[in-house]
């Protein structure tokens, strides 16, 4: 864990992964409302073994210091999302891309849940190669802007945190967004959840990879 400061002189902490072998880049990972968890700390594992040098910025930091939240009590987690100014939260995204972007290499954004609208807002306003949402929410308070890099987005076909009219309207907003759909619910993609499907799970991250050697390196 290291400490970054944001552009209002605010300090959060930031879990850095090496990237193994040749450095091709930088992927920060934006979390889901549990904050650093140990199965995000896996996910910033699997793409460092790519060559990806890796930032999870902590986004809850501005209301409880290394808040850990347990899975059973997403309630707590939605609330300190909830209290979260978008502003502040993106100047916390900002200077996680910065401070990769400073070692070098073009840096790309991987967001789930809460982060993973955040990743689209990261399309839209940040300095990135391209962002990934994997079943990102809050979509409609991010339709006020286009896109400024390539965009991806992964989405579950009974997940009710984002019903099809919320894609919809996301999508007529943003056509050039990339969407593909898997036969599964929310946060399909987190392998410590009951909710975990590994099939759409591993063809998720199968196509986040071809996308970042694309757009990031």
């Amino acid at each position: 864990m290291t400490e970054l400061t944001a552009a209002d002189g605010h300090k959060l902490d930031c879990w850095m992964e090496p990237a193994q072998g040749t450095r091709r880049g930088g992927v920060v990972i934006l979390q889901e409302i549990f904050g650093i968890t140990d199965q995000l700390k896996g996910v910033a594992a699997r793409y460092a073994a790519q060559g990806y040098e890796v930032a999870i910025p902590a986004l809850f930091d501005r209301h409880e210091k290394g808040a850990l939240i347990p899975f059973a009590e997403a309630p707590r987690g939605r609330d300190m999302m909830l209290a979260s100014d978008l502003a502040q939260t993106m100047a916390d995204v900002d200077v996680a891309v910065a401070a990769l972007a400073a070692n070098g290499g073009k840096v790309g954004v991987i967001g789930f849940c809460w982060g993973g609208g955040l990743a689209l807002r990261a399309a839209q306003k940040c300095d990135v190669a391209c962002a990934v949402a994997f079943y990102g929410t809050r979509l409609p308070q991010y339709l006020d802007s286009p896109l400024r890099a390539p965009f991806l987005g992964h989405f579950g076909t009974t997940d009710d945190h984002v019903p099809p009219e919320m894609l919809a309207e996301a999508q007529a907003y943003l056509p050039d967004m990339q969407v593909h759909m898997y036969e599964a619910g929310h946060a399909f993609a987190n392998d410590a959840r009951p909710s975990f499907v590994a099939d759409a799970a591993d063809q998720a991250h199968k196509r986040t990879e071809a996308f970042l050697a694309e757009h990031v390196g």
